[in-house]
């Protein structure tokens, strides 16, 4: 019987650890893609020109978060190909007009 407890805390405290470092390892990926993701918007801020003129539509993003991100307001009015707002898929080709050159 000891033998048989002992096998058994032996696989606990390794499954135990092996959450441990699955858990620390979740947390690390999304630390890594947050302060890429940073780091491209701080590029972009230098630049003083976030987006170019022909813009591709990624995945996960929306008309709304396009426009923050480019500083473009009036996209829906400038791409009369884009009949429904809420209908926009990664590979969509926008044109962007920053505010700023307005």
């Amino acid at each position: 019987m000891a033998c048989v407890s002992s096998s058994t805390a032996l696989a606990e405290r390794i499954s135990g650890y092996t959450a441990l470092f699955l858990a620390i390892m979740l947390v690390l990926s999304c630390c890594e893609s947050s302060e890429s993701e940073f780091a491209v918007r701080m590029v972009q801020m230098q630049f003083n020109k976030p987006c170019d003129e022909i813009y591709v539509v990624g995945e996960g993003e929306t008309l709304h978060t396009i426009s923050e991100k480019c500083g473009d307001p009036y996209i829906v009015e400038e791409n009369p190909h884009i009949h429904d707002p809420d209908d926009v898929f990664p590979g969509l080709v926008i044109k962007i007009t920053p505010f700023i050159d307005r």
